[in-house]
């Protein structure tokens, strides 16, 4: 016999009988694992907001490449000290959120640990790019850019764990 099969409007599951539509009684798991509708809905609802979360991450990493790119132009190459330092910080920024986005836009790769190192890593040069510009004057809205992705980054984090 096999593991689903349908006989009028009883469904036997791992050779136990289910009406559906109705909810075996207490919380019987099959085969030692969690019940079938708290599995079915907690995955769905777990890689929605897995989905969800990474979608977000990308949306705010591109913003925030964006950003840092267009802050890239606006600065002299040849400038002070601070200002290429401003310049390299929102260019290696620019660079590891247009990588981390491109990670997460892939759907084969699915590897939590590089995932979530990217995402890390991603997080951690957005805030110090973030403290970098605060010192700037008009570099408000790049700041908040940096910000959005770091906080993107982290709710994606608290998805993976």
């Amino acid at each position: 016999m096999s593991k689903v099969e349908h006989l009028d409007s009883t469904v036997l599951i791992a050779g136990r009988p289910r009406t559906p539509g109705h909810p075996s009684t207490g919380f019987v798991a099959a085969d030692g694992g969690n019940p079938d509708l708290v599995t079915a809905m907690t995955t769905r609802q777990e890689l929605v907001r897995f989905l969800e979360d990474r979608f977000a991450c990308a949306q705010a990493c591109t913003a925030c490449a964006r950003a840092c790119v267009l802050r890239v132009s606006r600065t002299d190459p040849d400038a002070t000290d601070h200002e290429a330092l401003v310049r390299q910080k929102a260019l290696w920024c620019a660079e590891v959120c247009d990588a981390t986005c491109r990670m997460l836009a892939e759907r084969n790769l699915q590897d939590e640990p590089t995932l979530r190192l990217q995402a890390k890593w991603c997080l951690l040069v957005c805030l110090e790019c973030a403290q970098l510009f605060d010192e700037r004057p008009d570099t408000e809205v790049d700041a908040r850019a940096c910000r959005d992705c770091a906080r993107a980054c982290t709710e994606f984090l608290a998805t993976l764990n």
